[in-house]
């Protein structure tokens, strides 16, 4: 059995998501969302999201992590904060020595969907389906958390996968 997290990462929230995979199937261990609170400082909603990861590694001990490439089309802006919580995201995983890998958005799509410009229905859905789960996972960010987990869960089956890494 292999447990793999997924991460969406985000200033004001920040999704997560724990898998496991027992040969060929998918399941969902846990999922949510860090959230903080835009009336605080920087630093402080920093280490609220350092703190929920270091927490959720040290409770499921995963043996790698997929986490969601910055993306940002028109303002640079509103990537610095994104930029930021994945760092401390990036700086948690390597504290635990939890092997990190990024995705782009497409290519989390892709691996989910089989299409990259899918709709965010679209999946949500399928993660849905993949998991065995009754209920589409809510909110969006853990949703998008457990498609990054399972985006790097499939492409464990090539080594080119090893080549995105972030080794210790």
């Amino acid at each position: 059995m292999r447990i793999f997290l997924g991460i969406d990462p985000g200033l004001a929230k920040t999704g997560y998501g724990v898998i496991k995979q027992d040969k060929e199937r998918y399941r969902p261990i846990d999922y949510g969302v860090f959230s903080t609170k835009a009336g605080n400082t920087p630093g402080e909603r920093l280490n609220k999201i350092y703190i929920g990861i270091c927490d959720i590694i040290d409770a499921y001990k995963p043996d790698e992590a997929g986490i969601e490439k910055l993306y940002f089309a028109k303002n640079i802006t509103s990537a610095l904060p994104v930029a930021q919580a994945r760092g401390v995201v990036l700086l948690a995983l390597a504290q635990k020595n939890v092997p990190a890998f990024e995705y782009a958005p497409q290519e989390i799509k892709q691996a989910i969907v089989g299409a990259g410009r899918a709709d965010k229905s679209q999946v949500q859905e399928l993660v849905r389906l993949i998991l065995g789960m009754q209920e589409i996972p809510k909110p969006d960010h853990a949703a998008d958390a457990l498609a990054a987990a399972i985006c790097h869960g499939n492409s464990m089956s090539g080594l080119s996968a090893r080549k995105k890494g972030y080794d210790k």
